[in-house]
């Protein structure tokens, strides 16, 4: 039986493993430590992936069918401890429990779609001579490393897809939100082969050392531009293969047509989902002057009824910041609107108490060259941008180096897919937003990652292609 609240430990080799050195685990809603996790050293690393390369050739011959049966039951096991990993979740990365819940769950349905995945095996025409097939083989050993914001979605749409693949891993949390990891490290011990899948925690130092590491054959990262030209660099040193999906500062345009009442809680969300600790946010809303003043004055009366607060109270909808350092950038930006003379539609403050809270923050038209507008926060402070016509607010929607999502938010179907055809981003969505399926790819362009992942085309990316040339 796993008790989820003590005793977090390495898995290494199917086994618990600790560490002499331990990370405190902040709970962001109170600012108190709660946990501890182990910190992992080098020769610790180092043993997790001697233990994923031995587990390789077993696990790589291992039938597909058996594979998928496995990577399925992962989603049962998720799901018969939803409610415990969701509360564990709330207490390290300060989401509402139902929205913990909810991450649990997406976490376990991403690993039953991906189960469903055929890797395709091509026959070219044959001649009298020799038959050539197209197939896709393992890497070897993946390591994955997972951010705070989505701790559980994150580190399954890599080892659903990894394992399934026929590859072994080595699966590294954030040392902001571990524990969850530690603990699907746990549980899933009894279920796979020792070495399959590995799980360390450590600090700020383990990443580098994974991307450096001449033992793993692919990293699939999950987090910011600057970190992940990084962890590319380093790759590049041994030619890993890397998938990574990066930032964005994704825009959304609402046309002149919009129906305000249908779309103004949509577009809260839009923008402040998770606390707007989420890739895809909204973070620039563009508005059409003439329904301007109408549409953020119904998303501002919106917004007043959201509750903020500790996520473990059930009727909260919008938790902290996740962390003090992502909480102090947060805080320097609003300053600097403030140091500018912006205004705010609502918030630009925080509730009293502990935590590292800032209520939604809607910034009320602020200049095109401002940080607000080109940076990422990464938190709940948002601009609401004015424009007059569609060319002009295509150009300052594709303006940056972000292309990670965007959205496009009308009555006219033709209008919308016209102004969605010309938005320079690889998820968009109209009249909706964030919406995902494990068979869609997620694709950052330009500086917001590189390959994909999701769907064939992202499990493909855990493979080499092959050519096997038969003479009759």
């Amino acid at each position: 039986m796993i008790d989820f609240g003590t005793d977090y430990t390495h898995t290494i080799a199917g086994r618990a493993v600790k560490s002499v050195t331990w990370l405190g685990i902040i709970n962001p809603a109170t600012e108190e430590q709660f946990a501890q996790a182990p910190d992992a050293s080098k020769e610790q690393l180092d043993a997790a992936v001697s233990a994923a390369r031995a587990a390789f050739p077993g696990w790589s011959s291992t039938p597909y069918e058996q594979r998928q049966a496995l990577v399925y039951r992962i989603g049962d096991m998720l799901l018969e401890h939803q409610e415990q990993f969701a509360r564990l979740l709330t207490k390290e990365q300060g989401k509402p429990l139902e929205s913990a819940r909810m991450e649990v769950g997406r976490a376990a349905h991403w690993c039953k779609e991906i189960a469903g995945f055929s890797l395709p095996e091509t026959v070219l025409d044959s001649d009298p001579e020799r038959t050539v097939l197209i197939r896709h083989v393992p890497l070897g050993v993946v390591g994955a490393i997972v951010p705070w914001n989505f701790p559980m979605t994150l580190a399954l749409w890599k080892v659903a897809p990894g394992l399934l693949a026929g590859n072994t891993m080595v699966l590294k949390p954030s040392p902001f939100t571990p524990l969850t990891a530690l603990k699907l490290g746990e549980l899933l011990c009894d279920l796979l082969p020792p070495g399959v899948l590995n799980v360390v925690s450590g600090g700020d130092a383990v990443g580098p050392w994974m991307s450096e590491h001449e033992g793993i054959d692919k990293i699939a990262f999950t987090g910011s531009t600057a970190t992940g030209r990084r962890v590319m660099e380093s790759a590049s040193r041994r030619l890993k293969r890397i998938t990574l999906e990066l930032g964005g500062n994704d825009p959304a345009i609402v046309l002149p047509d919009a129906d305000i009442d249908e779309v103004a809680p949509q577009l809260f969300w839009a923008c402040f989902a998770n606390s707007s600790q989420y890739c895809l946010a909204t973070k620039r809303l563009y508005i059409h002057e003439s329904i301007y003043d109408r549409l953020a004055s119904a998303i501002v009366e919106y917004g007043k009824s959201v509750k903020v607060g500790d996520g473990t109270d059930e009727s909260v909808q919008l938790g902290p910041v996740q962390n003090r350092l992502q909480y102090e950038r947060i805080m320097e930006l609003l300053a600097d609107c403030k140091a500018q003379g912006m205004r705010f539609l609502l918030g630009g403050d925080s509730p009293a108490g502990p935590g590292y809270f800032l209520n939604p923050t809607i910034v009320d038209n602020p200049p095109d060259d401002t940080r607000i507008v080109n940076e990422e926060p990464f938190g709940p402070i948002v601009p609401f941008l004015k424009y007059r016509t569609l060319d002009e607010v295509v150009q300052r929607a594709n303006a940056g180096e972000y292309g990670l999502g965007g959205s496009v938010w009308g009555s006219d179907a033709a209008v919308a897919r016209s102004v969605a055809d010309r938005l320079q981003c690889g998820m968009i969505w109209i009249n909706e937003i964030h919406k995902l399926t494990p068979h869609a790819p997620l694709a950052g362009h330009k500086q917001s990652g590189l390959g994909s992942e999701n769907s064939l085309e992202g499990l493909l990316s855990y493979t080499n292609t092959q050519t096997l040339s038969v003479k009759r």
